[in-house]
């Protein structure tokens, strides 16, 4: 690192200063002064708090270290087990029932259930690769890997396994977007007539079974270049090019067919990641920003050719009524916080102590985050104005009850609105009992 400078109190990595001030504050309306006094505060108010914790944790470790010593030899016994761990607090009785409703939440968590990736936000190109995963080639997905049964052998492409690949895919959309009275294998063309899908056989035409499953579609009515469907919440996509190596050999010329695959995806500061100093810290934290800004781009080699990867665009599709759809292009993105175990040399508090590097992850993440809130248009990580954080490695409702005051705190220090940040709480060792 290259020094410390003070802020409010706190000194503070010069890599750090000039990321905050440079790239993290610049478009939010927030001043370095204000942030770092509340930086000040969080520092203030949390760090005895988090000391405190991690002072409960020792604590009780050593009391169960202790209690196994004491029995070595002996037969375990659960029932005096769980008593002990009630009687040091380390299972604490079940609090009363209530409810609690979550507003403002996105689809991809709120309404559709869909496979989740987690990826280290250091590496830039991981971290575009697992946002722009949201779409998959199926024809992909079942060609380049076991899918099918075994995996593929090296040498080039093969027509047979390609074949394979191509009846699959047609057996998955009978299923999926099934037709009336015919299967996909016998589709010879597809085209848009009074706001419904044609589906042109050898001999003759047919219609989908459940015609509200079109939804959408890119190019002429009379020979579009690709169709959306709808399929339990999730969307698929079949694509027509007479001119591509596939569907120039394909009797209806599709190319390929794409899935809603991974609808999220968590940006990890923490398993994934070994960010030891401030300038770790600073790549981090400014992968993130970038994909909130929706800028994030590496350059990347892909054989002896140079490419960039970005984040994809949004899906922009005619509906059947002449109308516009418009589908995400990228997963919505969570950020995984550091648990409240670990401190950071990018900043010292007033004694010349590390803060926990989740205090600081806490403020400088959802700071970042206010870059996608306040976006007036283009392409939006949250639809509905929330931020998504992870939090991990949490010992029992005590912990959990720090976190929600930590991000309450944040909340207030950016000035947004009350639960405009969802906490996903992992309590990964300790439980609750039950009177």
């Amino acid at each position: 690192m290259r020094g410390y400078t003070d802020q409010n109190g706190l000194s503070v990595a010069a890599e750090l200063v000039d990321f905050v001030h440079r790239s993290l504050l610049p478009g939010t309306g927030l001043s370095a002064d204000r942030f770092w006094a509340g930086m000040a505060r969080i520092v203030a108010e949390f760090g005895p708090r988090n000391r405190e914790a991690l002072a409960l944790r020792q604590k009780l470790q050593a009391q169960i270290d202790a209690w196994h010593v004491a029995r070595q030899g002996r037969p375990h016994d659960p029932a005096d087990y769980r008593k002990m761990l009630e009687k040091i607090g380390y299972l604490v009785p079940e609090g009363p029932e209530f409810q609690i409703e979550t507003e403002n939440t996105d689809p991809e968590i709120a309404r559709v259930p869909g496979p989740q990736l987690v990826v280290p936000v250091m590496n830039a190109r991981y971290a575009l690769n697992a946002a722009n995963a949201r779409w998959g080639s199926l024809y992909d997905a079942f060609y380049g890997t076991d899918a099918l049964g075994d995996a593929p052998k090296g040498g080039g492409y093969d027509p047979a396994r390609g074949r394979r690949v191509v009846n699959r895919v047609r057996d998955f959309l009978d299923a999926a977007v099934p037709l009336r009275k015919a299967r996909w294998g016998e589709v010879r063309g597809l085209a848009v007539e009074g706001e419904k899908l044609v589906v042109m056989l050898a001999g003759g035409v047919t219609r989908l079974s459940k015609v509200e499953q079109f939804v959408g579609y890119i190019g002429p009515e009379s020979a579009p270049d690709c169709m959306v469907f709808k399929h339990n919440g999730l969307f698929v996509e079949i694509l027509i090019d007479a001119a591509h190596p596939i569907g120039k050999t394909d009797p209806a010329h599709i190319s390929d067919v794409r899935l809603e695959a991974a609808l999220s995806a968590i940006m990890d500061c923490e398993d994934s990641v070994a960010a030891v100093d401030a300038e770790d810290k600073v790549l981090a934290y400014g992968n993130w920003l970038g994909l909130m800004r929706g800028d994030l781009r590496e350059a990347v080699m892909k054989g002896d050719q140079a490419i960039t990867r970005s984040l994809a665009a949004d899906r922009v599709y005619t509906a059947p009524d002449g109308g516009m759809l418009t589908l995400k292009g990228r997963a919505l993105m969570l950020v995984r916080n550091v648990g409240h175990l670990m401190t950071t040399p990018a900043i010292l508090d007033p004694e010349g102590r590390e803060v926990g590097e989740g205090l600081l992850d806490a403020l400088v993440t959802v700071t970042a985050a206010l870059h996608d809130l306040k976006k007036t248009d283009g392409p939006r990580n949250s639809i509905t104005g929330s931020v998504y954080v992870v939090k991990p490695k949490m010992h029992g409702p005590a912990e959990v009850a720090l976190t929600d005051d930590l991000f309450t705190c944040v909340e207030a220090i950016l000035g947004l609105p009350r639960s405009t940040v969802k906490v996903g709480i992992m309590d990964e060792e300790r439980r609750t009992s039950v009177n």
